[in-house]
């Protein structure tokens, strides 16, 4: 069914607008993903170097957060956004999806709307609501005040490389009068959100899953400090050699795809899918979680084995639709090389520099693997470890 819907049939359950972030676009953020890294790895370092005696236990999920937020905050908004509140704006967009991913009486009683004012749903969503739309008039007005400085004599903008998307989004306005402030905020929750949350939830759950396989973390990080051999430091070209790790990363979308359920679609007219008459109108989901774990597809599917991708074909695109993390057809997600280039290049570098282990006294196998659903499945609670400094991070000079 996922297959007729996404592929044989998707015309009639959707479609998009152009993408704004393609190959050479996310080619031309690669300083902004490397400086963030960097600044991690350096920040965890010196937690080690702080303590002389006794272990550093640090929380991973909050940290690697603040990472997503920052390189999406960068890329997408121009700024980092975390000075004021600490990260609050990679908090609101986790708490934007949860909202989104709670049940709400309204969607499916409409005349039990006024349980989710009971609930506190309502009002929680307000809240966000109101807070992020101030958010995106703040981050609209210093971007329109920027233009007026970057524009030549013919108010033209004169260094196109020095546009953010937010840019990009204010300047189409001019040869489409439809596009509104609010439309521009749509697709700036939607860029925000979308590459915030999910980003640090597959680092989060990658780095759990191979605390408890310690046989696995050692085939990846003797690939990664192989590939890198006697160089300074870790480059994203060098990421095309690691395989296994590359399998990770798959494994984890398979086992832990930060969104269960793909975004709902609703059909333009009427159709058959599986035997099954669809009127017009009807909103379809497509169960990710459940195609991912079925059993029918997949060998011990509960199970963490990456080597089930080696020598295999799938890939992330969506045209194999056993394995949908990001969707497929004219909705899958716009920003599927963004999110798998910051993942990699993430995860890639915390294995080169650190050896990872839990706090004295927790034990791997009693790691709580619990899933909190909502629109993501990140970890309930958080993942708290202990680093040590496996080879000094170095900071560029700018001579490399």
């Amino acid at each position: 069914m996922a297959k007729e819907i996404l592929k044989n049939q998707d015309l009639v359950f959707a479609n998009r607008p152009s993408k704004l972030l393609s190959v050479k676009r996310v080619q031309s953020l690669k300083n902004v993903r490397k400086e963030e890294v960097d600044a991690v790895i350096q920040k965890i370092s010196s937690s080690c170097s702080s303590m002389e005696e006794g272990e550093v236990v640090i929380n991973l999920s909050k940290l690697l957060l603040t990472l997503a937020n920052n390189i999406v905050s960068r890329c997408a908004l121009g700024a980092k956004y975390e000075s004021v509140d600490e990260n609050k704006f990679g908090q609101l967009s986790r708490d934007v999806f949860r909202l989104l991913g709670a049940f709400s009486f309204g969607d499916y009683f409409p005349s039990l709307g006024w349980l989710d004012v009971v609930s506190g749903l309502t009002s929680k969503l307000k809240k966000v609501s109101q807070e992020l739309d101030a958010f995106f008039d703040q981050v609209i007005d210093e971007h329109l005040l920027r233009h007026s400085k970057l524009q030549d004599g013919h108010g033209q903008v004169e260094d196109m490389n020095k546009l953010d998307l937010t840019d990009i989004l204010l300047l189409s306005r001019k040869d489409n009068p439809n596009i509104s402030r609010d439309n521009v905020k749509a697709i700036i929750l939607d860029i925000f959100t979308g590459g915030t949350d999910t980003t640090a939830t597959i680092m989060e759950w990658a780095i759990a899953d191979l605390i408890k396989n310690p046989k696995v973390m050692k085939i990846a990080q003797d690939e990664v400090r192989r590939v890198v051999g006697n160089k300074c430091k870790l480059e994203e070209e060098d990421i095309k050699q690691m395989d296994y790790l590359i399998c990770i990363v798959k494994e984890i979308l398979r086992l832990h795809s930060p969104v269960p359920t793909l975004a709902p679609r609703e059909s333009s007219k009427g159709t058959q899918i599986g035997g099954h008459n669809i009127p017009p109108r009807t909103i379809v989901y497509i169960n990710v979680w459940a195609i991912h774990r079925d059993a029918k597809l997949w060998d011990d599917p509960e199970e963490f084995l990456p080597e089930r991708f080696i020598n295999n074909h799938i890939d992330f695109m969506g045209q194999e639709f056993e394995f949908l993390p990001f969707g497929s057809g004219r909705r899958g997600c716009p920003g599927i090389l963004f999110s798998l280039t910051v993942v990699e290049y993430g995860l890639a570098n915390l294995l080169y520099y650190f050896i990872w282990e839990l706090p004295a006294g927790d034990k791997r196998e009693d790691l709580d693997m619990t899933e909190a659903f909502g629109l993501t499945v990140n970890k309930k609670t958080p993942l708290n470890v202990v680093p040590e400094i496996y080879a000094s991070p170095r900071l560029d000079d700018g001579t490399n």
